[in-house]
């Protein structure tokens, strides 16, 4: 019904943001991680959307990337998660992450998901492995990755890219170590070191 909104962060809850568009506030539930990204936006967001209706209410779930909601409309395929759920294990995992842990049968990484135990993480990769393929998973996380380092490569200067491409080399992912490095901000750009431990220590 909705398909995405393009608005002002009015404001944050614990677990959702309140999205101003055309004179109206819409709650939207997100992950953590989305919400702080949101609300550090100083223009409009656009955050793609799903609506959930029961009897009882009705619900915006919201993702910053169409990738993230396309993982979420395959998890409430899931027998047994709902939309609480759904949006638990992308709060623990990357839509890459899921998508090369159902591949390889990694029950333990799903798990660490919250409200994930290990039977949820089994039925999980027995109705989802069909239906995703080894590469379009590569291609995506390759284009995600790509995306990032465009981002970093365009936005982060001076000792802060350093800092981005240290904390990969250490394994983080591109787009982990930029958000980190980004969140630094007490420390000089200049400083690669300084950066590189207080990014460190947001992990």
């Amino acid at each position: 019904m909705i398909s995405f909104i393009r608005g002002l962060v009015a404001d944050t809850t614990e677990n959702s943001v309140i999205l101003e568009a055309g004179g109206i506030g819409y709650e939207i539930f997100m992950t953590g991680s989305s919400i702080e990204q949101a609300s550090r936006s100083d223009g409009k967001v656009k955050i793609h959307t799903y609506f959930h209706v029961r009897e009882d209410a009705m619900q915006l779930y919201g993702f910053l990337s169409r990738d993230d909601l396309e993982m979420f409309r395959l998890l409430l395929n899931v027998n047994g998660i709902g939309p609480k759920a759904a949006l638990g294990v992308l709060a623990g995992l990357t839509a890459d992450e899921l998508r090369f842990a159902v591949l390889s049968d990694d029950i333990k990484t799903i798990s660490r998901a919250p409200g994930i135990g290990k039977k949820t993480a089994q039925k999980l990769i027995l109705e989802l492995k069909d239906k995703l393929k080894l590469e379009d998973a590569f291609e995506k996380k390759l284009a995600h990755e790509q995306e990032a380092a465009d981002i970093s490569g365009s936005v982060l200067h001076d000792g802060r890219q350093e800092a981005v491409e240290a904390l990969v080399a250490l394994g983080y992912s591109s787009t982990e170590a930029m958000k980190a490095v980004r969140k630094v901000t007490d420390v000089s750009p200049d400083d690669v070191e300084g950066l590189l431990k207080a990014a460190l220590k947001l992990f």
